[in-house]
């Protein structure tokens, strides 16, 4: 116990030293200018604002958890540091670990386990989407009146038109449709001759807007537009899914500049990319304030999993990484920033979790929950704005029935009431509980992206234990799971196998279809869309039994 003592003390004190940077301290900030700043005190309050909030949720793209200035990164990040310091900042929130479950669980505000998308991502090439009987965010915006527009990554399907962020909620779309691409050209090769288009405005291939325009300016660009066009008087709920800091590393010259002096190449750019979508977002609130929504508005920001460190992210002191289900895939950057909150510069301590904006913002909004949606959500807005205990006392991380099964798990070894090779994560209260092969372990240290003296990478690894399959940590205590506690608390493990038991209990199938050789954009104007048609399903079903009532009229005339 003792070492677990020391370490919650060393967490704490690596809390206490994060500092944050600010606007003031740089003058008028990044993408302001003197005349801009003035003009926002001016143009403010074009009429009297709604009751109901307008609500702006940007989601950043494999933002590591050490990647932001208060989290101590040498990566500068004004906006962020600024908006979170005015705001509350959300320091034990949970995401998925991957860029598929976040998304559809921040929409739908159900558990992986409970809308069939808990293995993986949905490809490209894959006759897949978020099923279409999940009432989305927001289509029950729309309800109590939001105007909703979409501008960025998707990355909930698209082989059928009725799966188009369009035909789930949205009045206007423009961004990509798949998980990643060129940040210029907008070109996606799935695989070698499996290549496209993917630039969307609503249903159509946005061809207009190709002017090799870096996809973080253009889609801050397009905001900005939507802003100065939408009523202010009227709701708006705006979902700006940024690409950034996601893989393919890229980013306009100009943002290298304070980061010459970091050797590692992947994670220059990666700061490169940070700095651009710091300035992004402040040129979002800056257009905010201008068109008059500030005053009204809630603003959300959250990265959609852990950064990848073999692409410049950085989680440390975080175990693990992206598409891990140890803390450092999970846990995410996260704050609310408005006007409208109480308890403006605090740090919310409390347990959140992606599935909780769903009913959060709905309840915000006015809106009704129907009673036969089962969520996985809890609406936590006194928890932020007020400083209030959560609802929520647990998280499934998610339970993988077909992620690859570790070689020694058994039913043993969960004491009978779990199959330790299955892949599943849980937390509750602060115990937290791994099974199967939870992913790449390592801790990586700021001095990992040095290519210059000795690399301390190797001083953080460790090597599992051959035939582990069972993980038991207090998170609050030891944040960065270095003391496994399995064996010490068995009662603890049986009653965290009990509770994935249960959760597995209501879990729907799997879809994780196979490849569709008609996804291939050759066959679809050489852009990433919809190929599966309902008719062709239709004719193809008609056929069929048109056959089998030849057949049976053939064995007829045989048997007579």
């Amino acid at each position: 116990m003792l070492a677990v003592g020391v370490l919650a003390g060393l967490s704490v004190l690596s809390l206490l030293t994060y500092g944050y940077l600010s606007w003031d301290s740089l003058g008028l900030g990044p993408g302001g200018t003197e005349a801009t700043r003035t003009g926002l005190g001016e143009e403010q309050g074009a009429g009297a604002p709604s009751s109901q909030p307008h609500i702006i949720f940007i989601l950043a793209d494999d933002q590591g958890f050490r990647d932001v200035g208060y989290h101590g990164s040498e990566i500068r990040t004004p906006t962020l540091d600024k908006l979170a310091a005015e705001g509350v900042k959300l320091e034990n929130y949970y995401v998925q670990p991957m860029c598929t479950p976040s998304r559809s669980q921040f929409i739908t505000g159900k558990y992986q386990i409970h809308t069939g998308l808990q293995h993986s991502i949905i490809r490209p090439t894959q006759p897949n989407c978020l099923p279409l009987d999940n009432v989305t965010l927001p289509q029950k915006l729309k309800e109590v009146g939001y105007s909703t527009h979409m501008v960025g990554k998707w990355h909930l399907g698209f082989y059928r038109r009725e799966c188009m962020p369009t035909q789930r909620g949205f009045d206007t779309f423009f961004g990509s449709l798949l998980g990643s691409g060129d940040y210029y050209t907008h070109f996606k090769c799935d695989s070698p001759g499996i290549c496209g288009y993917d630039l969307y405005e609503n249903d159509n291939a946005a061809w207009d807007h190709d002017n090799g325009i870096y996809s973080t300016q253009m889609y801050t660009q397009k905001v900005q537009q939507i802003l100065a066009s939408h009523n202010p008087r009227k709701p708006i709920f705006l979902y700006i899914a940024y690409q950034a800091v996601h893989s393919p590393l890229q980013a306009p010259g100009k943002y290298f500049e304070h980061y010459r002096s970091i050797n590692n190449i992947n994670r220059r750019r990666y700061a490169a990319m940070l700095a651009c979508l710091d300035e992004a977002i402040n040129n979002v609130t800056l257009a905010l304030k201008k068109y008059g929504y500030y005053d009204n508005s809630i603003i959300i920001y959250s990265s959609d999993n852990g950064g990848q460190p073999m692409a410049g992210g950085s989680n440390w002191p975080l175990r693990g990484s992206k598409g891990t289900y140890w803390e450092g895939g999970i846990r995410a950057v996260g704050f609310v920033h408005s006007p409208l909150l109480k308890n403006k510069g605090s740090v919310c301590k409390e347990l959140v979790h992606i599935t909780d904006w769903f009913p959060t913002l709905i309840t915000l909004a006015e809106g009704q929950i129907d009673e036969d949606i089962q969520l996985d959500g809890y609406d936590i807005w006194e928890t932020i704005s007020e400083g209030r205990r959560s609802p929520r006392v647990d998280i499934l991380h998610n339970i993988d029935p077909i992620y690859t099964k570790a070689k020694n798990g058994s039913w043993a070894a969960g004491y009978g009431i779990w199959n330790t090779a299955i892949q599943s994560a849980i937390r509750v209260n602060h115990w937290k509980l791994l099974t199967g092969n939870p992913g790449y372990s390592d801790w990586v240290p700021p001095q990992s992206f040095s290519n210059m003296g000795p690399n301390r990478w190797h001083n953080e690894r460790i090597s599992l234990s051959a035939g582990k399959t069972v993980w038991l940590f207090n998170i609050t205590a030891d944040p960065y799971e270095r003391v496994d506690l399995s064996a010490r608390y068995p009662d603890v493990v049986k009653q965290l196998l009990q509770r994935l038991s249960q959760f597995n209990k209501t879990a729907v199938p799997v879809r994780y279809p196979p490849k569709d050789p008609r996804s291939n954009p050759k066959l679809n104007g050489g852009v990433w869309g919809p190929w599966f048609k309902e008719d062709e399903k239709k004719k193809k079903s008609d056929k069929s039994k048109g056959a089998n009532k030849q057949k049976k009229n053939k064995n007829k005339k045989k048997a007579n």
